[in-house]
């Protein structure tokens, strides 16, 4: 079907006959497809819970003693006049805060004074009340070890082309545009990007837009609506999820890469049609990205693509890690698997990563980008992106696809494959148990236990290495885990170690 019934009530056609997918799935990788996650030990999930049990029993003890004034509590409270109102803060999440968050919340928020390249310098802090509140210190951490940041291609930088570009462009254009597309504030270096942006990703037409999660979240409403189905992948992201319980449209989801699981939806979906009523779904949308960011881990998109096509379903690819750092030519997912663009019917994706800029956009069919200048909030109502920003991009996509006259772009490409497999493979060797696809530079290594949360985060910059540690409720309670993200612009002796540091004074030891 053409790509405007998207935006069309049309019904769901009946599906071919049920095939044997899944025996002939490995027929559709051109290479090999392997992705590691080791279940959780019994041993460590049960000391994972221990922890977790001991840490609730002393925030409820100490609960009590701020209840009866022993300790003091700086976070927001319901007042005591205002005790039989309907409570504006929910309990369990005021205590999560207040008695495991708040004790390594020293590893997040860290003022970055620096361009957040392969090196950082940190603002120094210490608290004088175990992590309620922060001071600056007036010293700066020298040359961290950035394994934190999406700079996958290292073009967050305040030297070379991309920034005397961005500069210029600031100097002519100024650094806002005051006004939305539809009125004052299109662009002519609007109009070259979305240009650019679809012969980048090979597709019919593009638009962008100033915020990578307002595309997802804007964007979804208006293709999606009352009648139609989603059928959404367990782990997609924040944005996504919006998107999907904004627009109205019914939601299911499905397992984790799990094609069984997708396809039983489709197949109920197909077979059943809308609860009660038993007519066809509107539309049916599979909702997948192409990197996963806190599991590292590559959407089987082949399978998704046959299964789309079996049941007939429309696919939405939200590629902003993948965009820039997958694929021989770099322009993602699509282009690391050989599949054909057109076959994805609404590429999404984001210029915060690879790009080391900031916003997101829409790519397809004319008919899709056409009716979403109409009909999508982020279009109509948005101020448009920065002219810096704008260029910054242009810049770096030129770069990426050799258009700059040189072959930096496809060196930084090789870079970071390179710089992928050698830190993933380094951390194997080492015995440590890491998350996710051989190719993926999002790069998850388990820590398990809620103890080892901030220890991991403070011993790290102790080294001089920044990096993100996660845990519930961003991740399952027992697979807690430090998150690092390679890029093209670290060396092998930063990947290989960090410059030792000297040990943090007792001020910054938190109990």
């Amino acid at each position: 079907r053409s790509m405007n019934s998207l935006h069309m009530n049309s019904s769901t056609p009946t599906p071919t006959p049920p095939q044997n997918h899944h025996a002939s799935c490995t027929s559709l990788y051109k290479k090999p497809f392997v992705e590691s996650f080791e279940e959780t030990p019994l041993l460590v999930a049960v000391l994972t819970y221990m922890g977790y049990g001991i840490l609730t029993i002393f925030g409820y003890l100490r609960d009590f003693l701020r209840d009866w004034k022993f300790e003091k509590c700086h976070l927001a409270r319901e007042r005591e006049e205002q005790k039989d109102f309907v409570p504006l803060y929910q309990d369990f999440e005021n205590f999560y805060t207040r008695n495991l968050y708040m004790r390594i919340r020293d590893n997040w928020n860290r003022p970055i004074r620096s361009v957040p390249g392969a090196k950082m310098d940190l603002v120094e802090r210490v608290t004088p009340d175990y992590n309620w509140t922060f001071e600056h210190t007036g010293k700066v951490l020298k040359d961290v070890i950035n394994m934190g940041s999406y700079n996958y291609l290292g073009f967050a930088e305040n030297t070379g082309t991309c920034a005397d570009a961005a500069s210029e462009c600031a100097v002519k254009y100024g650094v806002g545009v005051c006004s939305s597309r539809q009125e004052t504030g299109n662009l002519d270096k609007h109009e070259e990007l979305e240009k650019l942006v679809a012969r980048f990703l090979g597709v019919e037409s593009s638009m962008v837009f100033g915020m990578g999660f307002a595309t997802n979240s804007m964007n979804i409403p208006a293709l999606m609506g009352k009648g139609c189905l989603i059928l959404s992948d367990e782990l997609n992201h924040a944005s996504l999820v919006l998107g999907a319980r904004l627009s109205g449209a019914t939601i299911r989801v499905f397992k984790h890469n799990n094609m069984q699981s997708l396809e039983k939806l489709l197949r109920d979906a197909i077979v059943h049609g809308q609860p009660r009523i038993h007519r066809p779904w509107k539309k049916i949308l599979i909702l997948v990205e192409g990197i996963y960011s806190m599991e590292g881990s590559i959407v089987r998109l082949p399978e998704i693509i046959a299964l789309k096509k079996k049941y007939k379903a429309y696919l939405y690819l939200d590629e902003a890690h993948s965009i820039g750092a997958l694929g021989p030519r770099g322009s993602g997912v699509v282009d690391y698997f050989g599949l054909d663009p057109c076959d994805v019917d609404i590429m999404m994706g984001t210029f915060t990563k690879s790009f080391g800029a900031a916003g997101g956009y829409i790519g397809g069919k004319k008919d899709l980008v056409d009716y979403l200048r109409l009909h999508s909030h982020s279009a109509v109502y948005a101020t448009s992106m920065s002219p810096p920003i704008t260029q910054q991009i242009i810049t770096s996509m030129k770069c990426i696809m050799g258009e700059d006259g040189t072959t930096l772009g496809q060196e930084r490409l090789c870079q970071l494959s390179e710089n992928t497999t050698y830190f993933r493979r380094r951390l194997h060797e080492m015995g440590f148990i890491i998350y996710g696809n051989n190719d993926s530079p999002v790069v998850p290594l388990m820590l398990y236990m809620p103890a080892k949360i901030g220890a991991f985060g403070r011993e790290m910059l102790k080294r001089n290495i920044g990096t993100v540690v996660v845990g519930f409720p961003a991740t399952p309670i027992i697979e807690s885990r430090a998150r690092f993200c390679v890029s093209a612009a670290h060396t092998r002796e930063m990947l290989d170690t960090g410059r030792p540091f000297p040990p943090l004074n007792k001020k910054n030891i938190k109990r």
